[in-house]
């Protein structure tokens, strides 16, 4: 019976070994695939052993000891698998991925190999028959083989303890506890089996040992929460941590309180009492917030006021029972003032410490959202010339500009005001009427001086406004309006304020409807070139210059005044002179053998030079219409030419290579320079007849014009006045030498139709 007993104990042992396999395999830690092996490996040991004392047969008790004997092999392999992942030792590469050294595979296989020879050359051991509990029993006979067997056995015992002694030593003391349990129970359990190997005592119970260890390594490795270890964790961190924290039972009373929690409250002693009631003093009655939701609080005033985030909470065991309450505290002063600055930082200008153009509109935005600025102004000052000071006066006074402006703002502000920098010289401000008063910053901007130290300069400052409306929504769009109000004082240093008005809004709405029909007029023909007529000494028309005129289908014959400035600010000029001088080149084309001595004028806007291939188009217009280029006269202004003048001389040089003739127009209308003149590759010279016009002098009027057109003629350039309005002024100008003539004395420009009536009458 007593040996039946056993074989019951070691099957439930069995049964456990491969429970705790199975729960290892499943789980998700790492080293659980090493202790699913450990448990397995130590089955064929209780197997062995339990068909070892259940059997009275020689047959059955050989497979067992040879179970026994290979499988505690196979366990000593499986248990320094573990040590080295459990004790976290690692080979010369640092790494963990070949767990059991190579040389220890190959002793381990070698001893399996021998112990199975023993059935050939009984090397190993043998059978001798005992009695044991009224039967036969079995005792091993050992020979060479099982010696060899049990030095490769406990030597990976020895192995493993020594890492263990080793590893225990090391570890912190809260470490130690689940080393020093498995150290222990692997001592007594070879200590029991050595017991029974060398006194060859029946009925082997050692394996009761390592079923145990087994069994513990599980434990440790897969179920073990360290709590004392955790408990000492968490109050170091509790304890360190900058937040207040304040634990109480399930009865209320306070049972716990960190340092900054008696930091908070001044309460330096362990009376937890205290603290709880100065917390409750200064808080109030914290169960009352939101459970485990932070609430912000602040203590004291400006500047010394503090914030906090305070919470409370409930904690419970595993089963939902009350173990107490507790009740954080989380200074967030400095994160507050350090999201403030930031927030300051990316809404305000770094420079003027005023608002930044994004955050202007947004706050005006949001107010015209919620119908907050009636009867406001949207204002745009802006600094004439700020880079001609910058430049002359340094940056450090130009960033004193900007400084003093900010200030000036700030001034007339109140509460009701928003301001900022909108770029690098002009700001934004949105202000209430009441606010607005024009003579006293007429007066202010009129006498602006802006200091630094002991030294002042002027600088001129103007300020458009526009008014909000009540579908007004968009702030960029108010502050577009009051910028183009400034266009009409731009030129006016005497004037500092300016308003968009009626006048300026439906400019800009005939502007944007002249803009958006250009296609479609030079389509439809709309546009059309007008001629006016260039006579010679005697009068005969020679040719014409080609002038724009808009016949609109709604607002009908539109002067070139009505349209031709906006084209040349917004760019649109080059399409519309495009068209022209194509249709010049048409009408050359028709002449060819009815007027093949007349010449056309087309003329080149500044803009022509920046926005298109100038010499191309013509010459790709001179090629299509096959005409003479001599024919197609180039006509630019002399204002035109002093930018990039070197650029335009090189293009205008290049336009008389081709055959064509270039005109300057208006010479002498303010910008004239004879160096210009000397080196400029020009035909013919246009003279402005403001020099004829009404003087009190008219002698130094014509001795002006007699040497410019002497200049002209020395010069090899051939002279045309325009502007030819008189009888007297053609025969004056005749008398002077110039050459060609054109003005309303021999017609105004008329379409094509016209001038070619006029030209077969003449």
């Amino acid at each position: 019976m007593f040996r039946y007993a056993f074989i019951v104990v070691f099957a439930v042992l069995i049964a456990t070994l491969l429970y705790c396999s199975h729960a290892s395999m499943c789980s998700k830690k790492s080293i659980g695939k090493s202790v699913c092996l450990f448990c397995l490996s130590l089955v064929p040991l209780v197997l062995g052993n339990m068909f070892i004392i259940g059997t009275s047969t020689r047959v059955v008790a050989l497979v067992g000891y040879y179970m026994y004997y290979i499988g505690m092999d196979i366990a000593m392999y499986a248990l320094l698998r573990f040590t080295r992942e459990y004790c976290g030792v690692k080979n010369a590469k640092n790494q963990k991925d070949h767990i059991v050294p190579f040389w220890l595979h190959i002793l381990f296989t070698i001893d399996v190999i021998q112990l199975l020879l023993n059935n050939i050359f009984s090397h190993a051991f043998e059978l001798q028959e005992v009695s044991a509990y009224g039967k036969p029993y079995f005792l091993s006979v050992p020979h060479i083989g099982v010696s060899i067997h049990r030095v490769a056995c406990y030597s990976a015992i020895a192995i493993v303890m020594f890492v263990f002694v080793k590893i225990t030593i090391k570890v912190p003391v809260l470490y130690k506890e689940r080393y020093i349990v498995i150290l222990i129970t692997l001592i007594l359990g070879t200590i029991w089996q050595a017991y029974y190997v060398f006194f060859r005592i029946p009925i082997d119970r050692s394996m009761v040992g390592f079923t145990i260890l087994g069994l513990l390594i599980y434990y440790f490795s897969i179920l073990y929460r360290p709590l004392r270890l955790l408990d000492n964790m968490l109050a170091d961190i509790v304890s360190d941590t900058k937040v207040a924290v304040v634990l109480y039972g399930p009865e209320g009373r306070c049972i716990w309180v960190n340092e900054p929690a008696k930091e908070l409250t001044g309460i330096r002693s362990d009376n937890l009492e205290e603290v709880s009631n100065t917390l409750i003093s200064l808080f109030g009655d914290v169960s009352k917030l939101p459970e485990a939701k932070e609430v912000e609080m602040s203590l004291g005033t400006a500047p010394n006021e503090r914030s906090y985030m305070v919470a409370h909470g409930k904690f419970n065991d595993r089963y939902e029972r009350n173990l107490g309450t507790y009740v954080k505290v989380r200074d967030i002063t400095e994160e507050k003032k350090r999201i403030e600055k930031e927030l300051f930082a990316a809404n305000h200008d770094a420079l003027t410490g005023i608002y930044n153009k994004e955050y202007t509109f947004k706050v005006i935005s949001d107010r015209l959202k919620q119908h907050l600025l009636k009867d406001y102004y949207v204002a745009s000052i802006y600094i004439c010339d700020f880079k001609v000071f910058n430049d002359v006066f340094g940056r450090e006074f130009g960033d004193a500009a900007l400084i003093q402006i900010a200030d000036w703002l700030k001034k007339y502000a109140d509460e009701t005001c928003i301001y900022g920098r909108i770029a690098g010289d002009t700001f934004g401000s949105c202000l209430p009427k009441r606010l607005f008063v024009q003579n006293i910053v007429e007066n202010d901007l009129s006498h602006f001086k802006v200091r630094l130290g002991d030294v002042e300069h002027r600088i001129t400052v103007h300020v458009g406004f526009c008014e909000i409306e009540e579908d007004d929504q968009d702030p960029s769009v108010l502050y577009d309006r009051a910028l183009v109000a400034l266009d009409s004082i731009k030129d006016d240093y005497r004037k500092h304020v300016a308003f968009f008005d009626k006048k300026i809004r439906d400019k800009m709405l005939w502007d944007q409807e002249i803009s958006g029909q250009l296609d479609t007029a030079i389509e439809e023909n709309q546009i059309v070139p007008y001629l006016q007529p260039i006579a010679d000494k005697n009068g005969k028309i020679v040719g014409a210059e080609a002038l724009v005129r808009w016949i609109h289908p709604v607002h009908g014959f539109m002067s070139p005044g009505d349209f031709i400035p906006l084209f040349e600010d917004n760019g649109m000029i080059t399409e519309l002179d495009k068209h022209i001088w194509k249709s010049a080149c048409e009408i050359l084309s028709r002449w060819e053998k009815t007027n093949p001595n007349l010449f056309i004028s087309v003329n080149v806007s500044p803009k022509d030079f920046y926005m298109t291939d100038v010499l191309a188009e013509i010459v790709s217009d001179v090629i299509q219409y096959d005409i003479d280029p001599h024919r197609l006269r180039i006509e630019v202004t002399e204002s035109s030419m002093m930018r990039d003048t070197d650029d335009k001389m090189k293009i205008l040089e290049e336009f008389r290579k081709q055959g064509f003739i270039v005109e300057m127009d208006d010479f002498g209308s303010g910008y004239s320079s004879l160096n210009m003149l000397k080196d400029m590759p020009v035909d013919i010279l246009k003279i402005d007849m403001k020099f004829l016009g009404k003087s009190s002098d008219e002698i130094k009027a014509d001795i002006i014009v007699k040497n410019v057109i002497r200049l002209a003629e020395d010069l090899q350039i051939i002279s045309l006045a325009e502007g030819v309005e008189t009888v007297d002024q053609f025969e004056r100008l005749k008398v002077l030498g110039c050459h060609l003539f054109q003005g309303y004395y021999f017609s105004k420009p008329i379409p094509i139709t016209e001038f070619e009536e006029l030209i077969s009458k003449s």
